[in-house]
């Protein structure tokens, strides 16, 4: 007895979904001993189902009837059990409830997931500053202590407390969290700076102009946590016709009792009229075109999603680590002296550039690398803070950087290369400029690449007949030059978080639905306020992700078509479960009004019916998109 006992506790103390599993094993085992007389029981081995998956759907009925009287298919399934049970027909009771419990597993098997992504945003809040009044020593206090007016000093590595503007100082700001750009932007005095930013180089002081609630981080938040407010979720076609489905049943079992003075056909009807197969219609396909998603890089965290993509006729992207590869590569060398080889250009300015810490730096010396440009020693290195770097390489002062560091050199370049840096700048590249002793000596041209498998996806997403639109934080040059090359006709540069919110919020305003696929931060409130959001996996941040209904694993963008033609043949897989279930259950109606159909008959036909929609949606694993690019 107190291991039977102990058994039972360990059963209690099962969760959710794996109690659920328990309860569906002990059942079908059950519904088997049942109809196969297996063992020699004082009962009907059938009431196993009937009390670990009969009982749990009358609950729920009788609840949902009580509380706010919302008829379900519950209403219908639980009117048959009790019917079924009332003139002994116990393993027909038990088979229906076995039936829908499955599935409200599957379906509760495919529902969200919890997220944690505000958690993540919150943590990136800057907790604290340093308040530097002058004459006195400096403080340091908690972030939201700061008042509009007080001036801070940040430090190379630190985050920007609050919102303000640069008294003095030069520095880089990595503005990705705001912005997704990929690059750090140079600041000097009069520059504004953001809350959340980080601070990459040198130390700055700064005037508190945005504090407390009104700073970009904090906006931020809230934007993440409201956005998603309006997305409405799919509700189960069972429940949504289950007023009508009731109905119909009542009256057309009481109709044939009263002519036909058989209550056993009346209960048929009710068991056949359970709309067994049509809440297995949508979960099965959805489970099996997940699994085929999986196998594609995709992780679906939403269990409508797919739902929702189905009808999205918008696609949004964001441009950095999208689109492009996010990270800047050496895509032009030009020397200016006859006596300089643009390689021999290439590898001093390497050299000079191979201790920086600066994300250009680092791209121009692995960039080098990659092309197997020779490397030589770099002495008395020096990093200029919003300028660029110097260094003695090979018997020369090199000196690598932007316009304000070569005008620090006393170098001024001009009209013709001005002009032709201005070509490049106008497509979105940064240029940097390099000088041996104090001689203009060449440039390079860095660019984000264009991963090579985009243009292909997004003429396959046209093909499909849904439109790309470019949203970026990058200059609308740089958008522009991307867009053009992509075949993107739409293109909106220079966005903060709520400006991808707003234009996404347009579209939806005339109809449409959007999908919107990004990886930064800064995407997290228009990947919640898209129908629904893709977020990069591999470069992608972590909230990003949390923020998403998809994950793509790999950052494979050339599976994007798929997942669009999947989703759609998915509903297609839907409506064709459903058509079936509807004409089964017709059928068998008809078999048991004329009594050809009894309570356990009915219930195995519905059965049958189940498992050809299962198999069905089964199909949905293993298929694939016809036309590839």
């Amino acid at each position: 007895m107190k291991g039977i006992m102990e058994k039972a506790q360990a059963l209690l103390e099962l969760g959710g979904i794996k109690r659920d599993i328990v309860f569906l094993v002990i059942s079908g085992l059950a519904l088997l001993v049942s109809i196969f007389d297996l063992l020699p029981l004082p009962f009907d081995a059938a009431w196993a189902a009937i009390i670990l998956c009969g009982l749990p759907i009358i609950g729920e009925a009788v609840i949902g009837l009580v509380t706010a009287f919302d008829i379900k298919a519950d209403v219908l399934v639980s009117m048959a059990l009790i019917a079924s049970v009332l003139i002994g027909e116990d393993f027909a009771a038990g088979e229906v409830a076995f039936i829908m419990q499955l599935g409200s597993l599957l379906e509760e098997l495919t529902v969200s997931r919890a997220r944690a992504g505000i958690e993540k945003l919150v943590h990136l809040t800057p907790r604290t500053a340093r308040v530097a009044a002058e004459g006195e020593e400096e403080r340091i206090i908690p972030a939201e202590e700061v008042q509009v007016g007080d001036v801070l000093r940040v430090l190379p590595g630190e985050t920007v407390p609050v919102d303000g503007v640069i008294l003095s100082g030069r520095t880089s700001i990595n503005q990705a969290v705001m912005t997704g750009e990929s690059l750090p932007v140079d600041k000097e005095a009069g520059d504004e700076v953001s809350s959340g930013t980080v601070n990459q180089f040198g130390a700055f002081e700064m005037k508190a102009s945005r504090v407390g609630e009104d700073s970009s981080i904090q906006r931020m938040i809230r934007l993440v946590q409201s956005a998603d407010a309006g997305k409405a979720k799919i509700v189960g076609l069972a429940d949504r016709w289950a007023t009508w489905i009731v109905v119909t049943a009542l009256t057309a079992a009481v109709l044939t009792w009263a002519i036909s003075g058989q209550i056993i056909r009346a209960v048929t009807i009710l068991v056949v009229f359970c709309p067994c197969a049509l809440v297995l219609a949508t979960p099965t396909a959805i489970m099996a075109a997940i699994g085929n998603a999986t196998k594609h890089g995709f992780l679906v965290r939403e269990g409508d999603a797919l739902e929702r993509l189905a009808r999205v006729s918008v696609i949004t992207f964001d441009k950095t680590g999208t689109l492009t590869c996010g990270t800047p590569k050496v895509i032009k060398v030009r020397s200016l002296r006859q006596n300089l080889k643009e390689e021999e250009l290439y590898g001093l300015t390497a050299s000079a550039e191979q201790f920086s810490e600066h994300p250009l730096g680092k791209a121009v010396a692995a960039s080098a690398r990659r092309e197997k440009i020779p490397l030589f020693p770099a002495e008395h290195f020096q990093m200029i803070p919003g300028g660029g770097v110097s260094a003695d390489v090979n018997g020369r002062h090199v000196a690598a950087g932007n316009l304000k560091l070569m005008a620090a050199e006393g170098i001024i370049p001009d009209e013709e290369v001005k002009k032709d840096t201005e070509v490049w700048l106008g497509q979105g590249c940064t240029v940097i400029y390099t000088a041996f002793d104090k001689t203009l000596a060449g440039y390079m041209v860095l660019s984000d690449t264009i991963r090579e498998e985009s243009a292909g996806m997004v003429d396959a997403l046209n093909r499909l007949g849904v439109a790309p639109v470019l949203l970026t934080g990058d200059h609308e040059n740089a958008a522009r030059a991307i867009a053009e090359t992509l075949h993107i006709r739409e293109i909106h540069g220079e966005c903060l978080p709520e400006d991808k919110l707003d234009y996404i919020g347009e579209y939806q305003k005339n109809g449409k639905d959007v999908c919107m696929i990004g990886d930064g931060i800064n995407d997290a409130p228009a990947l919640k306020k898209a129908n629904v959001g893709i977020a990069m996996g591999g470069t992608g941040s972590d909230i990003a992700i949390d923020a998403a209904d998809i994950a793509l694993v790999d950052d494979e963008v050339k599976e994007l078509p798929h997942l669009f033609a999947l989703s759609r043949r998915m509903m297609l897989t839907i409506r064709c479960n459903l058509a079936f279930s509807m004409g089964l259950n017709f059928l068998a109606i008809t078999l048991a009004v004329t009594g050809i159909l009894n309570p356990v008959v009915g219930a195995l036909v519905h059965n049958a019916g189940s498992v050809a929609v299962i198999i069905n949606s089964a199909l949905l694993l293993g298929w694939k998109r016809r036309h590839s690019f």
